[in-house]
């Protein structure tokens, strides 16, 4: 978290939190009201205050107040580092070691990593098609990535805030 963000913290301890304002896309793009952050510095500052509480709510710390943030899908959206192919960075940027992985019902492809679980966004996956084994029922394979090789298993899109403990849609 950012040092200034903490100051204001300790200068206004009691300010209320902020919801249904901000939310991440299944791109890994920021939104405030369903309008895009292009804003580079300050897309960046969000993703560098970019937290998760106790009961599994991701929030953005601006200054002295926690703004929750509806996930589209996952709290984490992969990408492929483009310096190095072979490795996966958040939409944060920051790079991540992919353990295991599933494929949901809509072919949506997912990673645990050791940030936890994240979505592999659709350009990427596109761009690692070469790298994806898929069988005939599109739901088990694997995913090469470097010397990472990761078996893929069937999820259904709904169990996946249970199953890693996060809440899509915070609300007061």
């Amino acid at each position: 978290m950012d040092d200034a963000v903490l100051r204001s913290l300790a200068r206004w301890p009691n300010v209320p939190a902020c919801f249904g304002w901000l939310s991440l896309d299944r791109q890994g793009r920021w939104r405030l009201q369903d309008t895009v952050v292009t804003h580079r510095g300050f897309a960046e500052f969000i993703g560098r205050n970019y937290q998760c509480d106790e009961a599994g709510r991701w929030f953005f710390q601006n200054g002295p107040q926690r703004v929750f943030v509806r996930l589209d899908y996952t709290p984490w959206v992969f990408g492929r580092d483009l310096s190095d192919a072979s490795r996966l960075l958040t939409h944060t940027g920051r790079p991540v070691t992919p353990q295991t992985g599933w494929v949901d019902e809509s072919g949506a492809v997912l990673i645990e990593s050791d940030a936890g679980i994240g979505l592999l966004a659709s350009q990427d996956l596109v761009a690692l098609s070469d790298a994806l084994e898929l069988d005939d029922d599109l739901r088990h394979g694997w995913l090469t990535l470097g010397v990472h090789r990761l078996k893929l298993a069937p999820i259904e899109s709904g169990d996946v805030p249970k199953r890693f403990g996060f809440d899509p849609s915070p609300c007061e």
